[in-house]
């Protein structure tokens, strides 16, 4: 007489849906996913004290950055810049010159100045009334404008600490509120970012 195959038994799978969606949660809740930052760059605050509405602005009172396409900087006086370090360097001692009140180059008039009483110091001769124009182009490198926007307020930063230390013989960051709030009132940091536009017709 022939022997019966045996039949092996079948698996249950009646409750592998179950734990193939146990397993799922556990890993969706125990897993960090990655999500895209974007750039973390901290823009610049606006300018300080600034009026709701617009107001005429004297054009001895704006230096204007301008970047291209291929990361060229142009500024007030038709000046051409690379975004080179040597050139960056050069557009930040331009800024300070023109945030301690001096003129644009070729120009003998600088940003208008006035006596204003700082708190801690009394009448004191501060540069409210500048204002720094960063424009760039829609293709603008993202290292260009991060590059140039550093520049500009590194160029407040260093007039801060040395007017910090003639005054209160500390750099800046040492100050208290107080003091902090003194040197801000002289050198009030005012970068306006306009809308990019195409600069592809610049000088290259």
């Amino acid at each position: 007489m022939a022997k019966k195959k045996k039949k092996m038994p079948g698996l249950n799978t009646s409750s592998t849906a179950d734990i193939s969606f146990m397993l799922l949660i556990f890993f969706l809740v125990t897993t960090s996913m990655d999500t895209d930052k974007g750039l973390t760059r901290r823009l610049p605050p606006p300018p300080e004290n600034q009026e709701k509405n617009a107001v005429q602005i004297n054009e001895r009172n704006i230096f204007k950055v301008n970047i291209n396409s291929v990361g060229k900087i142009m500024t007030s006086g038709q000046i051409v810049l690379e975004c080179t370090p040597a050139d960056l360097a050069r557009l930040r001692e331009m800024a300070k010159d023109f945030i301690s009140g001096k003129p644009h180059p070729g120009e003998t008039k600088g940003p208008e100045c006035s006596m204003v009483n700082v708190p801690g110091l009394g009448p004191t001769l501060c540069s409210d009334k500048h204002v720094i124009s960063l424009q760039a182009d829609r293709g603008t490198p993202y290292v260009a404008y991060f590059a140039v926007q550093n520049e500009l307020v590194a160029a407040y930063n260093e007039l801060r600490n040395e007017r910090s230390k003639t005054l209160f013989g500390r750099p800046y960051d040492a100050l208290n509120d107080d003091n902090k709030g003194a040197i801000r009132e002289i050198f009030p940091q005012k970068i306006s970012e306009a809308e990019p536009i195409d600069y592809s017709k610049m000088a290259h």
